[in-house]
């Protein structure tokens, strides 16, 4: 190794390592947190106590659960195809001179603060909403809004997957005569997919994170949703109503509500570098 490339190197180690302790430290703090809860409680409660009802001793988590889940997942299913979408238009059908505007309206859609998205969810989408029946302020709406929110992550970051593919895959297929839907269908998506599911995999940790925006649109109602058009209330916006005013035992259970947040958001990121590592392993 040269000389000259060793401060990098201890800088890159240090940084490492600072972000890991990062990440440790929050564990332990939850931990910490949780840890009267668990100890006093037992885990199965959260899941077999009758509702959420912590002045009467009731920490039933389950509708939230599911509720964090559905949301997550329809965001991400709203998400997922416009976002591949937008990349392969910007490489493979975008005029030149639009290229960099279609990238700069993604880049814009990304730094849209959450709570412009629920208001404008809340004035705009809710009303249009409640024409299929209820209120409008229902998992349905917060889907789409968060859906919307983690677009330009799904968006930008396939970009990004396409962009590094080599050239010379897609010139040779062209010249074999494959028209442009045949080269994104043989080469294209099959060359970017680890990209394209990193992509994802991070649209859908940010959607299980979001707060604000779901808070606003979701109805807040814990109870064990049936539909999409249901009421219902998210982990995390559970937390940021309750956490203001809960004390004792409250307060312990709703560190145990980020903590199994925190579990959720690591199982899907080793599940998804698992899955990578015996992709490449079978190739």
């Amino acid at each position: 190794m040269l000389r000259s490339d060793r401060p990098l190197r201890y800088i890159s180690r240090t940084l490492a390592v600072v972000s890991a302790t990062i990440v440790l430290l929050i564990l332990v703090f939850l931990v910490r947190e949780a840890a009267p809860a668990l100890l006093e409680l037992g885990f199965t409660r959260f899941f077999t106590d009758n509702s959420w009802h912590p002045l009467s001793g009731q920490y039933n988590l389950v509708p939230m659960i599911v509720a964090t889940c559905l949301t997550s997942v329809g965001a991400l299913v709203i998400a997922a195809p416009l976002g591949i979408a937008s990349s392969l238009f910007i490489h493979f059908y975008a005029h030149p001179a639009w290229m960099n505007w279609h990238r700069r309206l993604i880049e814009i859609l990304a730094g849209i603060p959450s709570v412009v998205f629920g208001l404008w969810g809340l004035v705009v989408l809710a009303p249009l909403i409640a024409n299929l029946g209820g209120s409008g302020q229902n998992l349905f709406t917060a889907t789409i809004v968060l859906g919307l929110m983690i677009l330009p992550t799904v968006a930008l970051l396939s970009d990004v997957a396409i962009a590094a593919l080599p050239r010379e895959s897609i010139y040779a297929a062209a010249a074999l005569g494959l028209g442009r839907a045949a080269i994104i269908a043989t080469v294209v998506l099959p060359g970017a997919r680890r990209g394209i599911g990193s992509a994802m995999v991070l649209a859908l940790t940010r959607a299980l994170g979001e707060t604000m925006a779901v808070l606003m649109l979701a109805g807040n109602i814990v109870e064990l949703p049936t539909s999409l058009m249901s009421p219902g209330r998210t982990l995390n916006a559970n937390i940021a109503l309750e956490l203001g005013y809960a004390s004792s035992a409250h307060r312990s259970v709703l560190f145990v509500s980020g903590l199994l947040m925190m579990f959720l958001v690591s199982a899907i990121v080793i599940g998804s570098s698992w899955r990578g590592s015996h992709s490449n392993a079978r190739g």
